[in-house]
């Protein structure tokens, strides 16, 4: 064999352990079973969802290209994401080269920190800003859903501590014991590549569209759009239920959803919830938006509180769509849109 080929192998060899190279296993990444199950929605398109045994947060979508992975999101937390590359394993040993944050939340981008400079990380200048400026680890979405789980963990314990013999409960604490390590062990990692309005990816042969249409769910909201597998990956802008509306813009969420509906899709893969081919969700959730407002700005004008407003408000008429069981919708959402019509918030 000739010296030069000889060490082009060598080289190809260096390259690909450089590629298998382990990530350390980060704090509280331990669990029993599997903590995703793979749904393959279209040939090499896969839907991520958590089942339980880690706390992982929101979805994931997998897209396994010719020579490389794209990840949609990368979940709430360094050991979610490194459980998620751990277990994509049975399904591929091509390595992920691409991560898209589909918007600023937690839940969706504290994974991005385990992943080396070989895989660009990308979302909309504005996921950027927020992570950057600390939006991730801070807010009303953060302080809602993470700032009490050191209190939460501790109550837990003491129950634990009362019932020794509740298996069912000592799991439990121990599921929400490694949240709590993972948690601590987040440093917020912001894209390194962003988006205005729209890229486009060709990967082999398949393309892959990231498209920001406007504000909804967040101020970057970000979808991914597979035309020719006819997969629509929507990030919280679009969900299989209720949608967490306490950072959303909703009179401009309405017209973002409109934007929706020309794109070619029969199935859609949601940040939370189970995948759907129900396209009128859009029709759903653009008519449950534009009631709410109507009658935030009713109770606004009347001087009614936040809190009184949201604990008055009635959208059992959308019931027959959304799980709605009473009068009242979750605050956090009126005293945003409070914010946005005093112009406290942006």
């Amino acid at each position: 064999m000739r010296t030069d080929a000889r060490l082009a192998i060598g080289l190809l060899t260096l390259i690909l352990a450089g590629c298998r190279e382990e990530i350390p296993q980060p704090p509280g990444a331990e669990y029993e079973g599997d903590a995703f199950t793979f749904t393959e929605i279209r040939a090499d398109v896969y839907h991520a969802r958590g089942t339980g045994s880690l706390v992982v947060g929101a979805n994931a979508a997998v897209i396994v290209n010719e020579h490389d992975v794209l990840l949609v999101d990368s979940h709430m937390t360094p050991a979610a994401a490194w459980a998620l590359l751990r277990e994509l394993r049975a399904i591929t040993d091509k390595p992920v080269r691409y991560v898209v944050n589909t918007h600023f939340h937690f839940d969706h981008v504290h994974g991005n920190q385990i992943f080396g400079d070989d895989v660009e990380v990308i979302g909309h200048e504005f996921t950027r800003e927020k992570i950057a400026g600390g939006g991730s680890t801070s807010g009303r979405a953060w302080d809602a859903f993470v700032g009490p789980l050191p209190a939460q963990v501790a109550e837990l314990r003491t129950r634990a501590e009362a019932a020794p013999d509740d298996e069912e409960l000592q799991r439990q604490l121990a599921i929400q014991e490694r949240y709590l390590a993972a948690t601590n062990s987040v440093e917020a990692v912001a894209p390194t590549t962003t988006l205005a309005q729209r890229m486009t990816l060709f990967r082999g042969g398949r393309e892959i569209r990231l498209l920001f249409f406007g504000r909804g769910h967040t101020g970057g909201d970000v979808v991914v759009h597979l035309p020719e597998e006819g997969v629509l990956v929507t990030g919280d802008l679009l969900t299989e239920g209720l949608p967490y509306m306490g950072d959303g813009y909703p009179r401009e969420w309405i017209e973002t959803l409109e934007q929706l509906k020309p794109l070619a899709f029969d199935v859609v893969l949601p940040g939370h919830g189970q995948a759907f081919t129900d396209r009128a969700k859009i029709d759903y959730l653009q008519a449950y938006l534009l009631e709410l407002w109507t009658q935030v700005v009713a109770l606004h004008a009347q001087g009614v509180s936040a809190e009184d407003a949201a604990a008055q408000i009635d959208m059992r008429a959308h019931g027959d769509h959304f799980t709605i069981n009473s009068v009242g919708v979750n605050p956090h959402a009126v005293i945003r849109m409070y914010g946005l019509m005093e112009g406290r918030e942006r």
